[in-house]
């Protein structure tokens, strides 16, 4: 009599072979490695592989890449700092890549050669990210004087700080003379990119609620100019009375230091209208800032802030490299996670190397 477990589907089946290599004689080639000759040489003669790898280099935290992508920035840091460099945020859904989109395409038309930089949010659980804003702009990731560059946040915002900074000198002795950096949101991040940029933009959207609710006060007072996205069809008119509660809003704000009135615009970034006025703002903040020096003084504020930024980074890198920290570490958290010793304690004793 027939088992009936083999007549049945639950019979485990044979699987399928394996299907021969398409072509035996490939062989995946590894990319040749670079000397800092090499990244630099590409890096002065325009060419944007180079640029993306010397970037990926500075986002990388292997200390190999570390000491070579330093020695890749100063011997670029000569040929930077000639750019305008913008930063661009605005809670999510107003339209910031599609506004940039936009404004690049403007700026490309007239001559100028634009490098985006977008600080992508990644995730806490998976430490991943979608890096998506080269397909969100289409039509200025294949501009042949435009470069976008989306790269994760990390966990760290001052590893933001410190990367993005550092890959606009690179874009800069690349011969990039606009750079724009966009924002994950409204947030703390936005506080580290308006530290390396020399005009803060924050896109607004009208309609959406009361216009002035839930807007951070320390968001406005440190933008240079706000601009209300989407306005277009029905929603002209409420981005044109938003202007006005935002103006009468700032009149309440101190005055900047600069010598510059934040002025509130409107515009459509799907719609291009416009676009050319908020580059028109944001020239004249550039001749008004240069001309009485604060402009400058930004810059040597930034310089400032690099130079205690890379004392932290430095001082946390080796700390955290060293073996007996990391043996210190692998000794303590047992300790912490069993109630045995206080958190704060634990720290005292880590940092002043008593374990």
């Amino acid at each position: 009599m027939a088992n009936p477990y083999y007549e049945s589907a639950l019979k485990e089946r044979a699987g399928v072979d394996q299907p021969v290599q398409v072509n035996p004689y490939y062989r995946r080639h590894k990319k040749a490695e670079l000397t800092a000759d090499g990244y630099v040489d590409g890096i002065l003669s325009g060419n944007r592989t180079i640029l993306s790898r010397a970037i990926t280099m500075v986002e990388s935290d292997n200390p190999a890449h570390i000491d070579m992508a330093q020695e890749i920035i100063e011997r670029c840091l000569p040929h930077s700092g000639n750019s305008l460099r913008i930063g661009i945020t605005g809670v999510p859904g107003v339209g910031k890549s599609t506004f940039i989109e936009s404004f690049g395409g403007m700026l490309t038309k007239i001559g100028h050669k634009l490098a985006v930089l977008a600080i992508d949010p990644s995730s806490e659980r998976t430490k991943g990210s979608i890096l998506g804003d080269k397909t969100r702009m289409e039509t200025l990731s294949v501009d042949p004087n435009a470069f976008i560059r989306p790269s994760p946040s990390g966990s760290a915002l001052g590893g933001v700080a410190r990367k993005t900074r550092e890959s606009m000198i690179l874009c800069e002795a690349a011969g990039f003379d606009i750079i724009i950096v966009e924002t994950v949101g409204v947030g703390q991040s936005e506080t580290a990119v308006k530290s390396m940029v020399d005009f803060f933009l924050l896109l607004m959207l009208a309609g959406a609620g009361d216009e002035l609710q839930g807007i951070k006060r320390g968001i406005m007072e440190m933008a240079d100019a706000l601009v209300i996205n989407k306005a277009d069809g029905d929603n002209l008119a409420k981005a044109r009375a938003a202007q006005s509660q935002y103006r009468a809003a700032l009149k309440l704000f101190p005055k900047t230091g600069n010598g510059w009135e934040v002025p509130v615009g409107i515009c459509s970034a799907i719609e291009n209208f416009a676009i050319d006025n908020v580059w028109q703002t944001i020239s004249d903040f550039s001749s008004i800032t240069k001309a009485n020096g604060s402009f400058e003084e930004n810059r040597t504020t930034q310089l400032v802030n690099i130079f205690y930024n890379w004392i932290d980074f430095t001082l946390q890198n080796r700390f955290y490299n060293s073996e007996d920290i990391q043996a210190g570490i692998k000794d303590l958290l047992p300790r912490i996670k069993n109630r045995e010793i206080s958190p704060y304690l634990a720290a005292i004793k880590l940092t002043g190397k008593d374990i």
